[in-house]
Formats: C-alpha cells, sequence, structure tokens
C-alpha cells in the first residue's frame, strides 16, 4: 500500500481512504487517544491517561458508518461513512461564518447545504451549533483538510484536558 501526504493510504488506485483507514489514521496519529466504539462508530476521546471521568470524556472527532444518528448524510449508501470534527468557534467561524440558528422538523440545522455531498467540507447537520464539521467520504477534495482540522481539533482537546486536570489539581 502506498501512502499519500498526511498519511493517507492510497486505495484501490484511487486517493481517499475507507473508515477503518481513517479511524486507523486518527488513532495513530495523535498522541493520548482514547477511542470508544460502538455500532462500527468510531469516537476519539483525548485521554492520555486513561482515567477521564465519563462525562468529561467528549470526543474532538468520530467516523460514523450509518444512519445511526441521523439520516440526511445518507450513511446508508454502500462504502460511505462521515467523518466529524469538532473546532473552535473562532476557526468555525472562519469557514462557515455564525453557526446556524434555526433547526427544521428533525432537528437537522438549516445552513443550505446538502449534507450528502461527498468529499466536500460541510457545517454538521446536528452539531454544527457546537461549531462541528463534517466531511461525507473524503476524498481528494478534503484529505488535506481533514488532515489539519483534525490536528487542530486534537490540539483544542489537549488544551481543554490540560485545563481540566489543572482545575482537578486545584480541587
Amino acid at each position: 500500500m502506498t501512502y499519500l501526504r498526511g498519511g493517507f493510504p492510497r486505495l484501490k488506485g484511487l486517493i481517499g481512504v475507507d473508515a477503518q483507514e481513517m479511524t486507523r489514521y486518527i488513532r495513530e496519529s495523535f498522541p493520548g487517544v482514547r477511542v470508544a466504539e460502538n455500532a462500527g462508530d468510531a469516537f476519539f476521546i483525548h485521554d492520555p491517561d486513561g482515567d477521564l471521568p465519563a462525562e468529561r470524556g467528549f470526543p474532538f472527532a468520530t467516523v460514523v458508518t450509518g444512519d445511526h444518528y441521523d439520516q440526511v448524510s445518507r450513511l446508508d449508501r454502500p462504502g460511505v461513512y462521515r467523518v466529524n470534527i469538532g473546532l473552535t468557534k473562532a476557526r468555525y467561524s472562519e469557514l462557515f461564518g455564525a453557526a446556524p440558528t434555526t433547526r427544521d422538523g428533525d432537528g437537522v440545522w438549516e445552513t443550505g447545504f446538502d449534507y450528502s455531498t461527498v468529499d466536500t467540507l460541510l457545517p454538521h447537520p446536528v452539531y454544527a451549533g457546537r461549531h462541528w464539521v463534517c466531511v461525507v467520504s473524503p476524498g481528494p477534495a478534503t484529505l488535506d483538510t481533514v488532515r489539519d482540522l483534525l490536528a487542530e481539533a486534537h490540539r483544542f482537546a489537549v488544551h481543554k484536558h490540560a485545563n481540566q486536570r489543572a482545575r482537578r489539581t486545584r480541587s
């Protein structure tokens, strides 16, 4: 297997990664990551000592392989998955402007985006209000961006973890 810039593999002659390779990349690229898995989905939590209380174990990124949480990304298509990335408010605003404020009847943010579009950086259909973004089946147009945003999200998670640890130490 040959690898592209950033550690993403070239699969079957196409530039892109499947959900397993994306999970492997995140697991192996960012120190201190604990992976919680459920129904084929992976939740990446910065927990270098493995001692975060469950209520503090919020992920900085996820890889979702099915329509378990929403159906707007149409993850029921063969081989389609979504990588979700939590950003700072400032970074989200640079990419998309202010977070959305109106949801449809299914709880999906009304942003004007087609959340089923592949290989395109999008606001997250449910968590955009918390400054999350997503890419359905990252490919040539988004792999570098995904890699960079994952690194930013991990740095932010490291910072939040250090702050939480400092608060616990003072208590």
